[in-house]
């Protein structure tokens, strides 16, 4: 029998049915399955997201035409970006949400890379050669999809002409951004970058938004001269983590004056001793009522931090080989992507376990499907990791049929061949836990 290798148009149904939303941004075929390929690499459990190792992994000859597609393909970041951000308010439909702000920073060797500078990176905690985006992320309940990024220009490595822009200035466009388009937030979380910022703070005001922003221990309102600042009686709550886990916590007022507008606050795990690490001031426009629940509120923004964490190491958003910053904002933006596929499956695993199923438009096909489910790696526990953990165990079949394939071509084995063709096939069966439409 003879070897009969699966075309490069073939990918995994649960990532078609997905990219399908995208289908006509790329009217070229070839670039719409590289469009699909990078997906299903950037999903898959290969340990780095390079596009050597994305081509191995969805049977390409070799990278070139990945290269292509982030390279010279006509196709538009905007637009992509668009049409991603549609999906997420139908998504939402309607649904309120917390805002966070963060930046983040890649340790880059060389010079040759846009952008890249001696500068705080951020997932060092110091300073070091590399590039820094601001990035927005949304949490809905346990769940965190991603928004809008910018990247940081350095004054020293920007363009004849260009702009230079604070981070809080960046965040401040994602902001009005995303009002454009018609998100409603009922929070903004970020650190002390953007709480000591009055042009951030002046336009959360200016949109009557709700904020909780970490601050410096020296911040200027602490040494007013007029009034000293007086410390409240610390109170004890419960710390809820994102896995329903609690631990003990406290929480303090911090009295500075006679506005009841703006309150301040410091929430650490240690009382007596304040940890450095595990000490937090925050200022908020909350109501001053709401010791109990800023802990757990301001929590949040260290929760996503880590769960975008955990989404860059897994889906590559660090892996990029590119030095042009066009290129390298079209990796990330796929990377986005891919990260809001994960997102969007969660969503929809998460309804299916409320009470409130039935007033959704687009139900999900079910909980857990018959039969895949049955995998010993499943993970039936809800959320953006567990739903990547169980679309991954959906992919692994075609991948590894596209990594033994070669040996096959050495080593004919129609048996092994047929098997493989019989399981991926099986596999194509699941189209996801929700159909997606760009309609």
């Amino acid at each position: 029998m003879e070897l009969v290798s699966r075309t490069a148009t073939s990918t995994v149904t649960v990532v078609d049915e997905y990219c399908n939303a995208y289908r006509d941004l790329f009217p070229e075929v070839r670039t719409f399955e590289n469009f699909k390929h990078l997906h299903v690499g950037m999903l898959s459990d290969i340990k780095r997201k390079t596009l050597p190792e994305i081509a191995k992994a969805v049977g390409l000859h070799d990278a070139q035409p990945l290269q292509n597609f982030l390279t010279d393909s006509p196709w538009s970041v905007v637009v992509l970006q668009d049409r991603r951000l549609e999906l997420t308010l139908k998504m939402l439909q309607g649904r309120s949400f917390k805002l966070v702000i963060d930046e983040t920073g890649d340790k880059k060797k060389g010079k040759t890379t846009d952008y890249v500078a001696r500068q705080y990176i951020g997932n060092l905690g110091k300073v070091d050669n590399g590039i820094v985006s601001v990035n927005a992320y949304g949490v809905l309940g346990d769940l965190t999809f991603p928004l809008i990024f910018l990247i940081y220009k350095p004054r020293k490595r920007l363009e004849e002409k260009g702009i230079y822009k604070t981070k809080p200035q960046l965040a401040v466009e994602i902001i009005e951004t995303l009002l454009k388009y018609g998100f409603n937030f009922d929070l903004v979380l970020a650190d002390s970058l953007y709480g000591e910022s009055p042009t951030f703070i002046a336009v959360l005001d200016k949109h009557k938004k709700p904020y909780l922003l970490a601050i410096r221990s020296n911040h200027a309102r602490f040494s007013v001269q007029e009034r000293e600042a007086i410390y409240e009686v610390w109170q004890e709550f419960e710390r809820v983590f994102s896995d329903k886990k609690t631990q003990k916590r406290y929480i303090q007022q911090i009295t500075c004056g006679d506005s009841k507008l703006i309150t301040y606050w410091r929430i650490t795990n240690d009382p007596e001793t304040l940890p450095k690490n595990q000490t937090w001031y925050v200022k908020t426009n909350l109501k001053s009522d709401m010791a109990d629940q800023l802990g757990n509120l301001y929590g949040f923004r260290n929760w996503v931090e880590y769960a975008f964490k955990q989404g860059k190491n897994e889906l590559g958003w660090a892996d990029f080989r590119l030095t042009n910053y066009h290129q390298i904002e079209r990796w990330w933006e796929l990377i986005m992507s891919a990260y809001f596929l994960v997102s969007l499956q969660a969503n929809a695993r998460n309804e299916s376990d409320s009470e409130s199923l039935h007033e959704k438009s687009s139900p999900p096909i079910s909980t857990e499907p018959e039969n895949f489910s049955n995998h010993k790696w499943w993970d039936f526990n809800l959320g953006w990791k567990s739903t990547l953990n169980n679309l991954r165990l959906v992919i692994q079949p075609y991948v590894f049929w596209n990594l033994i394939k070669p040996w096959l071509i050495v080593f004919l084995n129609p048996n092994l061949q047929l098997g493989f063709q019989k399981l991926i096939e099986i596999m194509n069966q699941f189209q996801g836990y929700i159909t997606v439409n760009s309609g």
